[in-house]
């Protein structure tokens, strides 16, 4: 667990041990029929079996704490970038191809100029994605919803669905020791560690519309706002077009230690060639005193999708991958301990 986290507020550790209390008791749940589950719990995406050709991927996500910068801001333009971002890397983790996706907002006063905000980067969101907003649903909360300040609270989330064939998935099984991990860089911190980062930059730190000299002019709402990087195209395009993908893994929280879902119990993962890590991430780390081992975990640290391919289609993967997102390079290989993810310079990420 990340001490610097904790102290913030989220105790990864708990957390864990609550999500599995509730996955002990929704396994339990008595169909009467066998389960068209094609996967269990813990992968990024939920797989149902429709028929021998079509199955049924599923994601759902939020935005997080993010929204409180957002709300602080007054910024609402972007964070529906982030919802659709965040559902839709995960429904292509298992090679899936993302159809739509449903948004919950939760509002502590229904204002028709901020949802219509809302919805510009649900919008802009969708049409990067390839996806559709068929519909969702808006609850007006005043009860539960508080803003910052309020009555500007709002929450938002979504649910997204994707199809692909059963035979088709990308689930890591066919990851090898030697295969190579490729990152495509993110343009931030993402969606995640928000708690972490508006203790340090916010609560305790210079405030967001300060201008520090790591950020080259940029304010700290600038560089934490930065919408999370869909990587649908890209992914698909490689699938469709390049060498055999052996594992996908949407690089959120938890930082590298997501890589554990492909393949768990059989091989390690180590980082010796990282991507340029974002400056509003370095400043995170320097003015929080954060250990690299901690921000390694909390954080995407400037890699926000790995894809793992063998290790002579490199190039042939880079080549696809790169016009979609500048920057796409080999960030380190497949090991064989396993369980162990290590970040650059042998630093062990997450508990061992």
């Amino acid at each position: 667990m990340s001490d610097a986290y904790a102290a913030a507020g989220v105790d990864t550790d708990q957390s864990d041990r609550a999500v599995s209390a509730l996955v002990d008791v929704l396994r339990g749940i008595d169909l009467g029929r066998p389960s068209r589950s094609i996967i269990g719990s813990g992968h990024y995406a939920s797989v149902l079996k429709i028929t021998d050709q079509l199955a049924l991927a599923m994601a759902t996500d939020g935005v997080g704490s993010k929204l409180v910068l957002a709300e602080q801001a007054d910024r609402l333009e972007t964070v529906g970038i982030d919802c659709i971002a965040m559902n839709v890397n995960d429904i292509i983790c298992v090679g899936a191809e993302p159809l739509a996706m449903l948004d919950y907002i939760a509002v502590e006063q229904a204002n028709p100029t901020a949802l219509a905000r809302i919805g510009e980067g649900l919008k802009r969101g969708a049409e990067l994605a390839g996806i559709e907003i068929p519909g969702g649903e808006v609850a007006v909360l005043p009860e539960l919803i508080r803003g910052h300040p309020s009555p500007h609270g709002f929450d938002l989330c979504g649910a997204a669905i994707g199809t692909v064939d059963p035979d088709q998935m990308i689930l890591g099984d066919k990851i090898e020791v030697g295969d190579a991990l490729i990152g495509l860089p993110s343009s931030g911190a993402h969606s995640n560690g928000y708690t972490l980062a508006r203790r340090v930059l916010i609560e305790n730190g210079p405030g967001l519309d300060a201008t520090p000299e790591q950020l080259g002019g940029a304010t700290v709402a600038d560089a934490l706002l930065a919408p999370t990087v869909i990587y649908v195209k890209a992914v698909l395009d490689l699938i469709a077009n390049g060498p055999a993908v052996h594992g996908l893994a949407h690089i959120t929280g938890g930082g590298l230690t997501n890589l554990r879902r492909l393949a768990p119990g059989r091989v390690g993962y180590e980082v010796t060639s990282p991507l340029p890590v974002p400056p509003i991430l370095d400043l995170i780390g320097q003015l929080g005193a954060v250990p690299p081992s901690e921000m390694w975990e909390v954080f995407n640290m400037g890699c926000g999708f790995v894809i793992v391919v063998p290790a002579d289609a490199v190039d042939e993967a880079i080549s696809i991958l790169e016009p979609h997102h500048p920057g796409a390079a080999q960030i380190g290989n497949v090991t064989a301990n396993a369980d162990q993810t290590l970040g650059p310079g042998g630093i062990v990420v997450g508990a061992e």
